[in-house]
């Protein structure tokens, strides 16, 4: 995934980071051998079903994007393409016009503070791929920039309008997609209310621990955003190093065991803004992890925990109602996974 200007950390803070890892219990342990080769394969397997999966949301539900079905396998696919990897590039193109378009219909609701069904998570994952696929600024963005300025404008931070964890219940997961939406979409007349606004939310977000993996992985990302101290963002590196699992994976909560979503959540966003290396011993234990829970067929499986609410459709995507969880867990695996191989000279800095 590439990395947003906005969400790079201080030279600094990469530096505390990969200090943090090799002190670490984990980065004592010997690094398990892990090839390139075995990470291309993985990834090989992966992008078809993404793809597929993708261009079946596309298919069937022509008036809605979703995040999991589409900003996710879009951004996964964007960053293999990245290293080298073949990717039906027409179809990319179709998923970030799709995305306008969806935003473009509601952009009336947007200006009037009423959003569209998801809410901020939606409207603000919409933006984050549309930022992915390279889209600048324009009128409709600005309005989706105003409709997450109006909404919940009397909190400290944004909320899903949804119960369905991971993904869509966690505070820090809605303020961090809402506030990168602010960051990269907001216009200069927004300026002033949008700086307003990142105070407030500042504050929350420095004295507001987490109390599970996706607050840990969506705070971490959301304290890069506001330029936390230092420090601060030393100690949530830590916290999500720390809750490794002995199989190598992250699990959701400490009740449950290790997945590949919160895996893939996790080590995405420790390399992203958390200044860990992919050659880390940490980073290379979660890569293994996810390539040993990936099935043959390519596809990576999660159960879903979720109370469904939308009309059940086969996006293409393997394993029937847990497909719309499994596939966002494969987009996240597929990005970190992809992050570990060098980008191709043409698409190298």
């Amino acid at each position: 995934m590439t990395i947003n200007p906005i969400e790079s950390v201080q030279i600094v803070v990469v530096s505390l980071a990969l200090c943090l890892l090799q002190g670490s219990d984990i980065a004592r342990a010997a690094e398990p051998e892990l090839s390139d080769d075995a990470i291309r394969t993985a990834i090989l397997k992966s992008v078809p079903l993404l793809e597929r999966g993708a261009k079946g949301s596309l298919e069937l539900r022509k008036q809605c994007f979703n995040c999991h079905n589409q900003g996710l396998p879009l951004m996964a696919l964007q960053t293999a393409e990245k290293r080298g990897f073949v990717i039906d590039t027409k179809h990319i193109q179709q998923q970030v016009r799709f995305t306008f378009d969806f935003l473009g219909r509601n952009q009336d609701r947007y200006r009037a503070g009423e959003g569209q069904g998801g809410q901020v998570d939606t409207a603000g994952y919409a933006l984050w791929a549309l930022d992915e696929g390279g889209w600048k600024p324009d009128d409709t963005t600005a309005a989706v920039v105003e409709y997450l300025l109006i909404k919940q404008h009397d909190q400290e931070h944004w909320e899903s309008d949804a119960n369905r964890p991971p993904a869509e219940q966690s505070y820090f997961t809605s303020t961090y997609v809402a506030l990168r939406g602010l960051k990269v979409f907001g216009v200069p007349e927004q300026r002033e209310r949008i700086e307003a606004r990142v105070e407030r939310v500042r504050n929350w977000l420095l004295r507001t621990l987490p109390a599970d993996t996706e607050d840990r992985v969506f705070r971490l990302r959301a304290l890069a955003l506001i330029d936390a101290p230092s420090d601060v963002l030393q100690q949530a590196t830590q916290d999500l190093v720390t809750t490794q699992q002995p199989d190598g994976g992250w699990s959701q909560t400490r009740e449950m065991t290790s997945d590949t979503y919160a895996t893939g959540t996790t080590l995405v966003a420790l390399h992203d803004v958390g200044g860990v290396s992919t050659t880390a011993p940490a980073y290379r234990r979660g890569l293994q992890y996810l390539i040993s829970n990936q099935l043959d067929d390519g596809s990576w499986h999660v159960v879903s925990h979720s109370k469904p609410f939308q009309t059940y459709f086969e996006s293409g995507y393997p394993h029937g109602k847990d497909q719309f969880i499994s596939i966002a867990a494969a987009s996240w695996a597929t990005t970190a996974l992809a992050i570990a191989l060098p980008p191709t000279q043409e698409s190298a800095p």
